[in-house]
């Protein structure tokens, strides 16, 4: 029977035979290689000076009073308690446990004040697990360097010392070969003890469930301004830019220098309009704590009706009833959908005449925009008339657009509570 030899290229290999290609031992140089790595990564070390730290606290009480050594855990408990200490206490445990997602969105540890009750329990908890492990690592390093200087002396012939941990009355050198496995002990309670406070400041310092809750709505919110940015540019932009063309292109086809110059000076207003538009939206970007401004509303609708009227449309414009009387985000949302219909109708249908109508009733604003059509249209799935479903989805109403006869419709209702 010929020998298993390795697989050729482009053969499966099974974990089973790349474990014996690697032979008996590839487990154990693995863990080594992996042990040395991790002594000689820096966050070890940060662990490390994170878990002495307490030690000075604990010191200095026991300079003052050794007797009541427990006086540190107990005064931990209404350290624990006070909102700023959680706080000051995540921030360490971010730059010494876990430096790699300090700033990061999303760390495991957070560095933010007691919320409630939960995270002040938590807090005390905390504070006591660290002074243990603490406590465990003072105890059980000390001793094993005292023990290493006890076996050293005892390799070289010498007899223990007054203060020796371990008495060895009848010295050799072959005491000198246990020292390794002494000292060995520190670095092990380095590295798991240092897992250890790791692992509970992610349990007991990482986010609480309101705090991951306002994280997620916080993400959602900024999510949503993003998706509105994303439509105002849409709809400001595209409006100017189509009015802006339309109006070029029929300052050409006539050659009056009269109508070219009232075609540049509509050019013009409608372009400055639309940077102030981008201007607006892009301050969110720029600044997203800093207020938005005010957006435009139904009453800047004339604005609208003059521009397309400026681009060579017939805009037939009716408004009825107490527009101030609108709540804001219904009044903002309204005019959006009205640029975005009036941007519709003069980029696929031309210099049509257009027939805009605004009702504003007791519970319900109503628009009505109609358009005539040139060739065959279809509704589609465009950004724009999903922009407008969007937006009057958002605030419980309703948007519908499509051809009929010879026109094309577009129909908007948006359910509003009147102010009492």
């Amino acid at each position: 029977m010929l020998a298993p030899g390795p697989p050729a290229a482009g053969w499966i290999v099974s974990p089973e035979w790349g474990s014996r290609a690697r032979g008996p031992g590839w487990h154990d140089e693995a863990m080594i290689g992996s042990l040395t790595r991790r002594l000689a990564s820096p966050v070890t070390y940060t662990r490390g000076l994170h878990l002495v730290l307490p030690l000075a606290i604990v010191a200095v009480w026991l300079f003052i009073d050794r007797t009541h050594w427990y006086v540190p855990a107990l005064l931990a408990v209404p350290a624990g308690l006070i909102p700023a200490v959680r706080l000051a206490e995540g921030l360490q445990a971010q730059l010494f446990l876990t430096p790699g997602e300090h700033d990061a969105p999303g760390g495991s540890i957070a560095a933010a004040r007691s919320a409630d009750w939960s995270d002040r329990l938590r807090t005390v908890l905390w504070l006591e697990l660290r002074l243990g492990a603490s406590a465990l690592l003072l105890g059980t390093c000390v001793p094993a360097l005292l023990i290493t200087r006890d076996l050293l002396r005892a390799g070289t012939g010498n007899l223990p010392a007054h203060d020796a941990i371990i008495r060895i009355q009848h010295p050799h050198w072959w005491f000198a070969l246990l020292v390794p496995a002494v000292v060995a002990v520190i670095p092990a309670m380095l590295l798991g003890l240092g897992d250890l406070v790791t692992a509970a400041a992610r349990a007991l310092l990482g986010p609480s469930a309101a705090h991951r809750l306002r994280a997620l709505e916080e993400r959602t919110e900024q999510l949503l301004e993003h998706n509105r940015i994303a439509r105002e540019l849409h709809d400001s932009i595209g409006h100017a830019l189509t009015a802006a063309v339309l109006q070029a292109g029929a300052a050409r086809a006539t050659g009056d220098p009269q109508f070219t110059e009232r075609a540049l000076a509509a050019i013009e207003d409608t372009g400055r309009a639309a940077l102030e538009d981008l201007d607006r939206v892009l301050l969110v970007l720029r600044e997203p704590h800093r207020p938005l401004h005010e957006r435009p509303t139904l009453a800047q609708a004339p604005r609208l009706f003059e521009s397309a009227r400026s681009a060579g449309a017939a805009v037939d414009a009716a408004i009825s009833g107490p527009l101030e009387q609108l709540p804001g985000p219904v009044s903002r949302e309204g005019y959006r959908i009205l640029q975005e219909a009036l941007t519709n109708a003069m980029r696929h249908a031309g210099r049509v005449p257009i027939r805009v109508r605004v009702l504003v009733g007791a519970d319900r604003l109503d628009l009505d925009i109609v358009n005539q059509v040139t060739g065959p249209v279809s509704a589609g799935a465009g950004t724009g008339l999903r922009g407008m479903r969007e937006r009057a989805e958002l605030l419980g109403g309703s948007a519908h657009a499509g051809a009929r006869d010879d026109t094309w419709q577009v129909r908007v209702e948006l359910p509003f509570r009147a102010a009492r």
